[in-house]
């Protein structure tokens, strides 16, 4: 995961390295599933995709077979350590990056995967930014996120405390309309999303930057 440049979650990511497949699994492993189907139904042989936020890699390693080639980045050197132990397909490659300042030339994407991480930002319209300069004109973006928007307060308000104590922290609190709008705002249009049920409702939601 990557919360962008100012990195003040870093170590909590860096810890968590060692639990992330188990509490991914654990509470959100059906959502995940459907993930990687959605995901696979929709790219295609020939793309170059670009994973932000890769986490241990387990979204890249899924979609390899259905892609040429996945560049996947975290801007935790822990979870790219954690990724690279898997023995990833061939045509996929981990690297350490932020997410808002990606080390690859302009338009040079034909997909880009942020999933569960622009809700942890503290900027997360700097990470679309920087995904669209890298996207080729028309590419795709998959870009699905946890929503806690319509939880209700008192019980997303001691998640969050609970949440902040252990160094994890949660910058944007959208609904699934309010994503979608601020998706729509950053420049993308939107052609798919859906609702998953995981632990928190995550939506999942395919865009396109325009051509």
């Amino acid at each position: 995961m990557n919360p962008g440049n100012e990195g003040n979650n870093k170590k909590f990511w860096d810890r968590y390295s060692k639990l992330y497949d188990f509490e991914i699994n654990r509470f959100s492993g059906r959502a995940y599933a459907e993930m990687y189907r959605l995901m696979a139904d929709s790219l295609t042989p020939d793309m170059e995709v670009l994973e932000v936020a890769t986490g241990t890699g387990l979204i890249a390693i899924k979609i390899a077979a259905s892609v040429r080639t996945v560049e996947a980045t975290d801007f935790s050197s822990k979870m790219i350590e954690a990724a690279k132990k898997k023995r990833p397909p061939d045509n996929v490659r981990f690297s350490v990056a932020d997410a808002t300042a990606l080390h690859f030339g302009d338009n040079s994407f034909d997909a880009a995967i942020i999933s569960n991480a622009l809700h942890i930002m503290p900027r997360p319209e700097d990470a679309l930014t920087e995904i669209s300069r890298v996207l080729k004109p028309g590419g795709k973006l998959f870009a699905p996120s946890y929503s806690h928007g319509h939880i209700s307060a008192s019980s997303w308000s001691l998640n969050a405390k609970f949440l902040k104590l252990i160094g994890f922290e949660t910058y944007s609190k959208w609904t699934p309309e309010e994503y979608i709008a601020f998706i729509r705002d950053s420049g993308y249009t939107v052609e798919k999303w859906q609702v998953l049920k995981a632990a928190f409702p995550l939506v999942y939601l395919e865009a396109r930057k325009p051509g």
